[in-house]
């Protein structure tokens, strides 16, 4: 391993799959929505999306230790069309559930053209840019949204009030291109990136986030304590509020401040809303033309002089997948409060000490 962390060698990925499978198969969860869940939270790392990465593990095994997240859950169909499904996720981990949801959004855009999966009764779902893709290597283009908890003040407010509301897009690239996929909170910053700030002991850029007072801060405590802010001030609070109508309303989940922490909450399920839309191309062209425009616009903007300060014009997705390519190669750089954090969960949970030596840089077994 040559990536490090300071002075720590970066994490062979494959390992670190399995650590995490392990961990959530001791939690409850059975071994394939482990798996499913372990091989998400990676991706997430390779991708350079560190905050929705294995430093989620620890809070995903409390929720579930406690009840508060139901590891074998019995999802269930409400109601359903030939283009859309209301999925009632059963408390069970969010990530298992939105993968459902949009890979059934994906089959009915294969069938009909178009799918669109609401879902209710779910919890945390890590990155949306998991789902979009995969409907992207599959020629649709997808669209995913999702609830959370209070944490942005509206625009002109100082109190939380929607989430940090998240959306993802995704397009097909032609072969050779990865394709096009986009994934950013409607805060400034995603909240998970303020968490992770604190447990790495780091301050955070001012213009993230207002204090309990309505100040800008740099502590992420006080961040945490107060509000984030939208991005592009009225135009990020306006898309969040869409977010909101799209994964809350529509499902009949809580939404905003009606939704319990992720952290800090021993009592309530959070009852998170997600939203998946999957379109075929075909609907409007031949997937070889859609192809083929999509190709040129890439080549178009890949070819537009950089501004001062950037080295080249990325379209969304290549600066992740570069990153992916790297650390598959060289290891996942986690910090050392992440690593023993993994650790203590590990061996709480019984989980055989082989599978964490992976967190010292060694060689999976």
């Amino acid at each position: 391993m040559t990536v490090r962390n300071g002075h720590l060698p970066g994490v062979e990925p494959g390992g670190l799959r399995d650590l995490a499978a392990a961990v959530f198969t001791a939690a409850g969860m059975s071994g394939d929505d482990a798996a499913a869940t372990a091989r998400h939270l990676v991706e997430a790392d390779l991708r350079g999306v560190d905050s929705h990465g294995v430093s989620r593990t620890a809070v995903y095994v409390h929720r579930l230790r406690r009840g508060l997240v139901t590891a074998r859950p019995r999802r269930r169909v409400v109601t359903e069309t030939p283009v859309s499904a209301l999925l009632d996720a059963g408390n069970g981990p969010g990530i298992v559930a939105a993968e459902h949801a949009m890979r059934t959004a994906a089959d009915k855009a294969a069938a009909t053209g178009v799918g669109m999966v609401s879902v209710r009764n779910s919890n945390h779902c890590g990155m949306l840019a998991h789902y979009t893709a995969a409907a992207a290597r599959e020629g649709l283009v997808a669209l995913a949204t999702t609830s959370a908890p209070a944490a942005m003040a509206p625009w002109g407010a100082k109190d939380p009030y929607f989430g940090t509301n998240p959306v993802s897009y995704a397009v097909p690239a032609p072969e050779g291109r990865p394709d096009i996929v986009f994934d950013m909170a409607t805060s400034h910053v995603a909240k998970g990136k303020i968490i992770l700030a604190g447990k790495n002991g780091q301050e955070i850029p001012l213009g993230w986030a207002l204090d309990g007072a309505g100040r800008p801060t740099t502590d992420p405590a006080a961040a945490l304590a107060g509000s984030v802010l939208p991005v592009g001030g009225p135009k990020g609070s306006g898309l969040a509020l869409l977010v909101e109508v799209l994964s809350a309303l529509f499902s009949g989940a809580h939404h905003g401040p009606h939704i319990p922490p992720l952290y800090d909450n021993d009592e309530h399920p959070q009852g998170l809303g997600h939203f998946f839309l999957a379109m075929s191309p075909a609907v409007f062209l031949p997937q070889e033309e859609f192809a083929a425009r999509v190709g040129r616009l890439a080549d178009e903007v890949a070819a537009l002089s950089a501004a001062e300060g950037h080295e080249r014009v990325y379209l969304p997705g290549e600066p992740e997948a570069e990153r992916a390519a790297h650390r598959r190669t060289h290891g996942v750089p986690l910090s050392a409060e992440v690593r023993a954090e993994l650790r203590a969960v590990a061996q709480e949970l019984g989980v055989a000490p082989a599978l964490t030596a992976v967190l010292d840089g060694a060689a999976p077994a």
